[in-house]
Formats: structure tokens, sequence, C-alpha cells
């Protein structure tokens, strides 16, 4: 089967194809630990979860590695802005090795409460300052590079199509970027790679290199990591979209220029989430975050079951009422799916043609550029087929709960009180949408009914109901 997916490079829906059969090498912008992650970026998170979930269901072995950022990222991808570790030490008089530990294991909680699985290999940018330092070594023997003020910098103009992850022009760039002059740069899109000689004159993390004593540039770690962990030929490279322009830009300079030769494959992005002020940010200091969801009211997985109701290339819009109509539609899924568990007849045979049909429907979903939306229609058509008894439902749901991982399986409440006005109303108002040949409003009817776990019986008498 095949498995496409949107490529940034190429701006088509493309077959993705390995480097190597069978196995997939991924990598993902992982978080810069000077505060918690707010559900924006953890959208992005989500996102990468379901893909690498989605390339095992299709039985791809996938190689996931994710960096932390515990040093050189500013407040701008330019090179511009604070010292986003030393702000966060700053705020919490605490130092910044404590505030990276912290806010490294609150982002880990987040995503185990989230279901999102641990990366293959997580790697600090801390821990790798030599790999660093020896990739910047292999730029500076290629001639790319120059030293300014004590500061080695990327010489963009030294590489060929420097734009074409972004897909627009050099000008289009600088006029988006909106980066401060520094007269120390030949071309105001030149990227330090090595800092020596900061406005950050008491900067607390810094390291010997041959340049002299200092740290290294943001844009640097994620190059040095991937190549490190995955080798020189990388498959996947995902992030959010807000790092196109500059940060994945300068990787694919960086990184290429090394190299010698196409570094990676398929960049895939997903898109903001979005509030009525705009994209989500830290720095306005009022963000939302997975605790103060669950202090709302709300789990983690319905924030999680939310994601998913959107494709995610689109934009997302978050308000509590939306968020409320995700957290009401989880609980009637696990209600009716728990409804399917507590009815399992033991003695029932799987008809394993059935079921390998359902999971090729599923796969089919999923590899068409993650068609979250189709798969889960799967599902509900799974929940819905009197043809299958509730052992084979029951393999069916918990088989794709490897990839939406909502823990489907775990049995709910199901509330035993039945209206049975409101059923009989329902039932009367379905006979006349069939009278009158309304096809469209009596399968709404259907599946109200579905929801409520109930089950008509139709007679030459009437219908009649049963509690199911």
């Amino acid at each position: 089967m095949s498995f496409y997916v949107y490529n940034t490079l190429t701006r088509n829906k493309d077959e993705f194809i390995p480097y190597k059969e069978g196995k997939v090498g991924m990598y993902t912008c992982g978080p810069t630990v000077y505060n918690y992650a707010h559900i924006g970026n953890l959208r992005t998170y989500i996102f990468e979860d379901v893909l690498k979930k989605s390339l095992e269901y299709v039985n791809y072995k996938v190689k996931h590695v994710m960096n932390v950022t515990d040093v050189g990222h500013l407040q701008s991808d330019g090179d511009e802005g604070e010292d986003k570790m030393a702000l966060g030490a700053s705020r919490e008089h605490k130092t910044v090795w404590e505030i990276a530990k912290f806010y490294e294991d609150s982002f880990f909680e987040d995503c185990k409460k989230l279901n999102i699985k641990r990366p293959t290999i997580v790697c600090r940018a801390t821990d790798h300052i030599q790999d660093m330092i020896d990739l910047i070594k292999k730029l500076e023997e290629k001639g790319y590079t120059y030293v300014s003020n004590g500061n080695v910098y990327f010489e963009i103009d030294k590489f060929e199509d420097y734009t074409k992850l972004a897909n627009i022009s050099i000008d289009e760039l600088k006029a988006g970027s909106r980066i401060e002059i520094d007269p120390n740069k030949k071309n105001p899109l030149d990227f330090v790679l090595w800092f020596t000689n900061s406005k950050f004159s008491n900067q607390i993390m810094q390291w010997e290199s041959p340049w002299g004593r200092g740290f290294p540039g943001w844009h640097l770690e994620c190059s040095a990591m991937s190549i490190k962990y995955i080798g020189e030929y990388l498959d996947i490279h995902c992030g959010g979209i807000d790092h196109i322009a500059i940060h994945h830009t300068n990787e694919v300079a960086q990184s290429e220029g090394a190299l010698g030769h196409k570094w990676v494959k398929y960049w895939m992005h997903a898109e903001f989430l979005v509030v009525d002020s705009g994209k989500m940010s830290k720095s306005t200091g009022d963000f939302l975050t997975v605790a103060k969801l669950e202090e709302e009211g709300y789990t983690p997985l319905d924030y999680r079951y939310f994601c998913l109701q959107s494709k995610y290339r689109k934009q997302l819009v978050f308000t509590f009422e939306s968020l409320t109509d995700a957290k009401k539609g989880l609980k009637k899924l696990k209600e009716r799916i728990s409804s399917v568990l507590i009815s399992i007849d033991e003695n029932d045979i799987v008809n394993a043609e059935k079921t390998s049909g359902y999971k090729e429907k599923f796969a089919v979903c999923i590899s068409d550029d993650l068609n979250i939306a189709n798969a889960f229609t799967v599902l509900f058509d799974v929940l819905k087929d009197d043809e299958l008894n509730n052992k084979e439902k029951a393999i069916l749901v918990e088989d794709f709960d490897k990839v939406l991982s909502l823990d489907l399986m775990t049995t709910q409440d199901v509330d035993s009180n039945v209206d049975e006005e409101l059923i009989n109303k329902l039932i009367i108002e379905r006979a006349q949408a069939r009278a009158s040949k309304n096809w469209a409003r009596a399968d709404e009817i259907r599946n109200e009914f579905i929801t409520m776990n109930i089950e008509l019986l139709d007679t030459k008498e009437g219908t009649t109901w049963k509690k199911k």
C-alpha cells in the first residue's frame, strides 16, 4: 500500500518512498525548555505522533529523533532578542540548568497525558556541543563561513537555492523576517553558527571552541543531532509552519552545505492553533497549557480528540465551546464502545476476512496524508455494522486506537437512564422521514440511536427498540 504525505519542499502530496526500504528516519523539532508547552505547541506534537503511529501501522520501522533546546535559542529565530533560557531563569530566580530540567520534565509529562509516544532518541543540545563544533568545522572547510566581531556566521550567498524550502524570494524573506540590522553580517539573512561576542556578557552556558569561548546558534543543533543519530540521509523532518522560512531554511543550508548532497526528502509542517487574538504565543505571558485545561474540567484526551477533528495542515481555531463539543463527542464514542466491550460473547467466532477488510480501509485513510476524519468514519462504520459481532468490533477498535491513541478500550460508565419519550418521538420522526424518502434525516436519526446505545427492531407491526 502506498503512503502519501504533503511535502513542503515540493508543495505536493507525494508518495512516501524512504531512503531505506521499510525503515523511516524521522526528526522532529523539540521544545525549548524555558516555560511550559502551550496547547498550540502540543498540537504539532500530536500531529507528529499520529504520523509516526500511522507509519508504524502500515509496518514501517520508525526511528524518531527529537531535540531538546536547552541553550542558544533567542526570542527571534533571526539571532535577535533575549536568550530564552536566561529569561526563564531570571523570571523564576533559578539557574538555567534547573529551568531546563523542570520544563523538560513538564513537557514529557504533558506528552504522556496526551498519549504521545516518546521518541526513540531524545537529545539535549548541551550534550552535543562537540558535534555542533565539528559541523561548523566542515562548513568552514567548504568555505561557507566567515568570522565577524568574534562570531562565526553562515554566508547564505554561498549556498545555491537558499530559499527552496520557503519557496519565496530573498527579498520576501527579508521583508517577512523583520530582522534588525546587524553590521557584522554580510547579508542580513546570514545566521550565527557560534557566538563568542554576543550582547549577553554574563552568558552562563558557554564552552570552549576553536573560535573562542561561547555558545552555539539555535539552528545548528538540529542539523548536528539529526545527522549524528539518523545519518546523512533523513526521510522526514517535521515541525511547526512558523519554522519554515528561517529555522528550517537555515537547517537545509548548513546541512546540505556540510554534506554536499540533498539531506531531507520530505518536510512536513503543522499549521497554527489560533485563538481570538491570533496565534498562541508564550511572549504574551497568557497562554493555555494542559494543566489549565484540566483545571477547567477537560481531560488531555479531550484536547487530543479535538485536534484530531481537523486536518493538521489547516489552522485550527480554539474555543472552549469547541473543546466542550469534542469532550461530549469523545464521551459518546467511548460509551458506545463500552457497550460493545461489556457485551462481548467469548464464544463468538472472529471472521478474519471481515476484520482485515476494515483494517485495510483504515490504513488507506491514514496513508492519505493522515486523513484522520475518514479514519473516524471507518471506526463509526465498524460500530454500526450489524454483521460484525462485538468481539470483532472490539478487535478493530483496539487496532485503530494504535493510531488514534484515545484510550478507546478503557470502559466508561454507560448511562442506564433511558429517555423513552425522546426515543418514541425519534421513532415517529424516522418513520415520517422514510415515508417522505428523506433518507438523509432517517440516517441521522439512526446514528442518534447508535450513540444512545439503542437498537431498533423494524417489524410488520411497527418499530420497537431495546437497550444494547
